[in-house]
């Protein structure tokens, strides 16, 4: 349930109409937008006087919300949040994010060099895996705590902030003190005691839907996070499973505009590991700009044919500058900036 309140509401209405909702046995989630005060129900509603709370002084309306999800809803919280990736960047709001960087750290030089490149090109943020969830156990799983060390390298020459994946609640405490933004991949989108945990960390999450999830799985899986106290969190669409195998996922740019409707939190795209093969890229990216995301994730690598992971779908650097005016051109045509 949602109770809005009037523009005019005094202190006093607002506290006389949380009462009245705590009296029915719900939590009350108190969120102040720029033209209108909302007064979310956490919990079985049932029991709140719909009729009475609607007669207070300085209720505007009542509304019932069926969707699963409440601290992601758009209903509970009307205006768009933009979340801090570090000093002076964030994603959400008018400014597109761009986020870039290889599939996995692999060397000192490789990783260093590709965020030198990525950042003279525009860049906002720097992507690397240092720990790789991979379908045969025989694959490159990453450096671990290696990579770790080298992507903390790469941000104090660059100034970049760092997203990378986490696989393990073990490795919780490490990220919290190493990395600005924590990845949850695909695969453990719905791992929920991962989840769990991290809604008790201060770091945003992002947090990629999994291959076969809708979006209102992707949403709840958000919820574990932030009724946890985490409400920095980030969507990323990445392409989903379907019948389609000349793609390596298929790329649902529709969830973009499903979700920027039914939640408030900002909504990247990854057009790299959705199509899986680099000549996509670019166009995909256009596309992603144009429905309304906020940003990307977009691999990129310093020699692709002989990367360790994903090189198929990695751009090189120069690639990636030739990409971000386009990006830029893009925006602008939607009222956007990069």
């Amino acid at each position: 349930m949602v109770v809005v309140m009037k523009p005019d509401f005094t202190p006093d209405q607002l506290k006389a109409a949380i009462e009245a909702m705590e009296a029915g046995g719900v939590r009350v989630m108190v969120s102040k937008g720029s033209e209108t005060t909302i007064l979310g129900a956490e919990g079985n509603a049932s029991g709140v006087d719909q009729e009475r709370i609607v007669m207070l002084p300085g209720v505007d309306r009542v509304m019932r919300v069926t969707e699963p999800f409440k601290k992601s809803n758009r209903k509970y919280h009307p205006d768009d949040s933009v979340i801090a990736l570090g000093d002076g960047v964030a994603i959400g709001g008018n400014k597109l994010c761009v986020i870039a960087g290889p599939c996995s750290v692999e060397t000192p030089e490789q990783i260093v060099g590709v965020a030198k490149a990525v950042k003279a090109a525009g860049a906002s943020a720097l992507r690397g895996g240092a720990f790789k969830p991979r379908t045969s156990p025989y694959s490159f799983q990453g450096m671990g705590l290696d990579g770790i060390r080298l992507l903390q390298e790469a941000r104090a020459v660059t100034g970049l902030p760092i997203v990378t994946e986490i696989m393990s609640t073990e490795h919780l405490d490490i990220f919290e003190a190493s990395v600005d933004v924590i990845q949850v991949g695909a695969r453990n989108m719905q791992n929920f005691d991962l989840l769990k945990r991290l809604g008790k960390t201060t770091k945003p999450i992002l947090l990629k839907r999994g291959l076969s999830s809708t979006i209102e799985e992707w949403l709840m899986s958000a919820e574990y996070i932030m009724a946890g106290g985490n409400h920095q969190v980030i969507l990323c669409e990445r392409g989903i499973r379907t019948f389609e195998t000349y793609t390596r996922n298929t790329l649902d740019l529709s969830a973009v505009l499903a979700v920027k409707k039914l939640s408030h939190l900002p909504v990247v795209v990854d057009p790299s590991h959705a199509c899986g093969m680099a000549w996509m890229v670019e166009r995909m990216a256009l596309a992603a700009v144009a429905a309304g995301a906020d940003g990307l994730i977009i691999e990129v690598h310093n020699d692709p044919q002989n990367a360790l992971c994903d090189g198929p779908q990695s751009i090189t650097p120069e690639q990636f500058s030739a990409l971000m005016p386009k990006l830029s051109a893009i925006a602008g045509c939607v009222g956007r900036s990069v």
